[in-house]
């Protein structure tokens, strides 16, 4: 069984570690779905975990019907991960029509070589999900991050367990979102995947003496400035306890 948390700062990245995964996805605002995170970041992460690190290419959050600057800055991100030797990526655009944008994606994924690249959940809002696997595979993604198409992959289990079968080791498949203790068994024995994606999210309060009580948030709903994002190393080794149990008595 194969871990990936994905993490949205450097703390978090260091927690991971330690908790055992065997991957993070690293991002930028969790509140937007992820973005990519800023050079100075990827590089203390890169240069402080020795597991393997792929980085969120998406330049906005929203759609993933992306202009020409966009395309451009992504090809430019990518270059900056290069550089720093990250391990993959985790891009994903799509055309108009809900068809995965096969030109591309491909450029992009030719152009990162020999990083690996996951397709994200742009997947998940393709109009077919049968079509966009096959696009997936020939255009050279090693990896799809999915929910079957639903909001959590609690509800898409049933679909993650047909794509595995269709891909039939051509591409990977990993079930993702809402991915936690409560669900994970399920969905490893609905779909039989080897690999999972999930935040084990926790918060801790900040070590600020003074606080202004007056100014909440800071104009954001995502989260107080006075609660920290990070991941509880616990949550991650119960949840891999729990997977690996699910597909070892999936398997026999």
């Amino acid at each position: 069984m194969i871990i990936e948390v994905v993490v949205y700062n450097i703390e978090s990245a260091l927690r991971a570690q330690e908790s055992g995964a065997d991957r993070i996805e690293l991002c930028d605002n969790p509140g937007e779905g992820g973005t990519t995170p800023s050079f100075a970041t990827i590089e203390a992460v890169r240069q402080n975990v020795s597991m393997d690190v792929y980085v969120m290419i998406r330049p906005r959050g929203g759609d993933f019907l992306y202009s020409n600057y966009e395309f451009h800055s992504m090809k430019r991100d990518i270059s900056q991960c290069q550089k720093l030797s990250v391990d993959g990526i985790v891009i994903g655009i799509l055309n108009s029509d809900g068809t995965i944008d096969k030109k591309r994606c491909k450029e992009l994924i030719d152009k990162a070589r020999p990083m690996k690249v996951t397709c994200h959940r742009a997947f998940d809002m393709t109009r077919d999900p049968f079509e966009a696997l096959e696009d997936c595979i020939e255009v050279g993604f090693d990896r799809i991050l999915t929910a079957g198409q639903q909001a959590q992959a609690s509800n898409g289990a049933e679909l993650i367990g047909q794509l595995i079968h269709k891909a039939n080791g051509r591409i990977a498949i990993m079930p993702g979102s809402g991915v936690n203790e409560a669900t994970v068994e399920g969905i490893i024995k609905k779909s039989g995947a080897t690999e999972i994606h999930f935040s084990a999210t926790a918060f801790r309060e900040s070590d600020m003496k003074f606080r202004n009580e007056k100014i909440a948030s800071m104009g954001s709903d995502v989260g107080s400035e006075f609660k920290l994002r990070t991941v509880d190393s616990s949550r991650v080794k119960k949840i891999r306890m729990l997977a690996e149990t699910a597909l070892a008595l999936r398997v026999t």
